[in-house]
């Protein structure tokens, strides 16, 4: 029993670290700009997600190749990664890969599950997807790049930078995480209304969308990057196939 629990504690400590989040996450990003480009190769209007689109907009002022910038940063922030954790590369699992799928794939049913039940039965309302009218290539493509981009901006940099402020702003450390968390949801559910093509608002997307958020800086909190990237995307494919 012992040996047991020292190894799901040996588990959940290594795989908490940015190696392991870089490693797993880095196969949806390349997953997400093929697809992207299987789906819509010709197309003058490409669909992709909305973070995506504003980073690389933000890249276009530097070149015209804005995957290209992208793949390139990722590549040096590898690198970087690769050399902090140069001491950490022998002792890598590769059955912890796996077993983090499932982790996310567990975290993924479950907030379905929960977050489903109580939205449907708080408002009697049965949640329709917005992306339905795309190709089911397009479809898997999103669902990926939701993955990937929406928890590296909401949670890595929104969470990360919210906790930094309300850190000098509350003695309590409780606090400072609680009103983080609450903060980032709030931002991110909203966010999916803002723009030329966000979503017309309704009650029931802006609770669901909230409590997906709340559950998605849990766990990103809790267990990292990789792990919130990858809850969000196999629950984006679990809708798909619903």
């Amino acid at each position: 029993m012992s040996n047991i629990r020292q190894s799901i504690k040996q588990y959940f400590s290594s795989t908490h670290t940015l190696l392991y989040s870089y490693l797993i996450s880095l196969p949806l990003l390349l997953l997400y700009e093929v697809l992207i480009f299987l789906a819509q190769p010709d197309s003058e209007q490409v669909v992709r997600i909305s973070v995506d689109v504003w980073i690389k907009t933000l890249f276009s002022y530097f070149g015209r190749d804005v995957l290209s910038i992208t793949l390139i940063l990722v590549a040096l922030f590898g690198m970087v990664v690769l050399y902090r954790e140069r001491k950490k590369l022998s002792l890598l699992k590769l059955n912890y890969f796996f077993t983090m799928l499932i982790e996310a794939s567990f975290y993924a049913f479950f907030l379905a599950l929960l977050i489903n039940t109580t939205v449907s039965g708080l408002l009697q309302v049965v949640q329709i997807s917005p992306i339905e009218s795309l190709t089911t290539l397009q479809q898997l493509a999103l669902s990926l790049g939701a993955g990937i981009y929406e928890e590296l901006f909401f949670r890595v940099i929104l969470v990360s930078a919210l906790l930094f402020i309300f850190k000098k702003v509350f003695a309590k450390q409780s606090i400072a995480f609680a009103s983080a968390i609450l903060l980032a949801a709030l931002i991110f559910s909203l966010v999916h209304y803002v723009g030329v093509f966000g979503d017309p608002f309704t009650l029931s997307s802006f609770l669901f969308r909230f409590l997906f958020g709340l559950a998605l800086n849990a766990i990103y909190l809790w267990r990292g990057f990789g792990m919130a990237a990858w809850t969000h995307a196999i629950y984006d494919l679990m809708i798909i196939a619903y």
